[in-house]
């Protein structure tokens, strides 16, 4: 509202609110006209009521209060864990700029060493999520990169002793390492991780998986194919469709680089009717897996290439800069060896 409008909804003089916006936390109201103040806010709907609370927050120690003494309150708690929800609804649509903007501002806001135990604990969920928007844009290694923000999270949740958040935390660098290459010593993260009793049955079948993957792009396709197989099976029993259909597209491209492109198309199909394809990463992912096989066969090879550029497009609107870099090194691999002979 303007200062003319929120005086007249409070029934108090222009004067007054303009001495409010000017002084703003030196000012102490008079007992009645913060009487009137409370009521507004009472009034006043939860999204309201929770802006006012993240403002007050970014004031910092209130007049007469000690330094050091002012935190986070309890209800800061809660508006930074809505915050951290929001925060992954919006990764999940692969809105990097407002999870980022969700995460930020309370990890800005308050320092580490003004936190109690649960405040570190969001804190250091924070730090998950934004390693989760980094590595989702490409950003592996090296400062403000997805590796950081995981080892500080990893610190924090040792610190707490919270081992599933740990093991999690672990596994999330497992996948680091495959991004950037280290295949093997991730292969052999990974098979540890499918017996952690810490994780949740559906991360120690996601982290099989992840071995099978790992090898995959190593080229032990024929036992990476075994292992993703037995990582399938455990996903329908979980009832996990996503997965299951993940885990597809992945099996796909183990037989693909076997050079069975009959079963890799078959397996493909499965990924591509019993997946999901709402968000962009989705879709980039199982196209990219479509279209890699679809070129390592003449027959097929420009219907693939087309695929491809498509994926390519989306890929680079949405700032998935991994994905982007998988789809020019199969573009490469097209360019400088034509379609690829396989037995069918």
């Amino acid at each position: 509202m303007s200062i003319r409008a929120f005086a007249e909804e409070l029934g108090v003089n222009v004067r007054t609110v303009a001495k409010w916006e000017k002084l703003q936390a030196a000012i102490v109201p008079r007992p009645d006209t913060q009487a009137i103040l409370d009521t507004a806010l009472n009034r006043a709907d939860a999204a309201a009521q929770q802006r006012f609370q993240s403002l007050l927050a970014e004031i910092g120690p209130m007049a007469g209060t000690p330094a050091g003494e002012a935190g986070v309150h309890s209800w800061s708690h809660e508006a930074w864990a809505d915050d951290i929800e929001r925060a992954v609804v919006y990764l999940s649509r692969q809105n990097f700029p407002a999870a980022s903007a969700l995460i930020n501002r309370w990890l800005l806001r308050f320092p580490a060493d003004r936190l109690d135990a649960r405040g570190l604990y969001l804190r250091a969920r924070s730090l998950v999520l934004a390693g989760d928007v980094q590595r989702d844009q490409g950003m592996l290694v090296g400062p403000g990169s997805a590796q950081r923000s995981y080892r500080r999270a990893l610190s924090m949740f040792a610190d707490l002793d919270i081992p599933c958040r740990i093991a999690q935390v672990s596994l999330s660098l497992a996948v680091i390492d495959e991004m950037v290459g280290d295949l093997h010593s991730a292969a052999r993260r990974y098979r540890l991780f499918a017996d952690d009793e810490r994780l949740s049955d559906r991360d120690r079948a996601r982290s099989l998986l992840w071995v099978g993957t790992a090898l995959s792009k190593a080229g032990e396709h024929q036992y990476a194919a075994r292992v993703m197989a037995e990582a399938t099976n455990v996903f329908e029993d979980l009832d996990e469709a996503e997965d299951w259909s993940v885990a597809h597209q992945k099996l796909a491209l183990a037989y693909r680089g076997a050079g069975d492109i009959d079963q890799a198309l078959r397996l493909i199909e499965a990924a591509r009717t019993g997946g999901a394809q709402d968000t962009p990463m989705q879709r980039v992912r199982l196209n990219t897996a479509y279209a890699h096989i679809l070129v390592s066969d003449r027959a097929t090879r420009d219907e693939g290439i087309a695929r491809l550029e498509e994926t390519g497009r989306l890929a680079h609107d949405c700032r998935l800069n991994h994905q982007l870099r998988s789809i020019d090194a199969i573009r490469h691999e097209v360019e400088h060896f034509g379609g690829i002979n396989v037995r069918r």
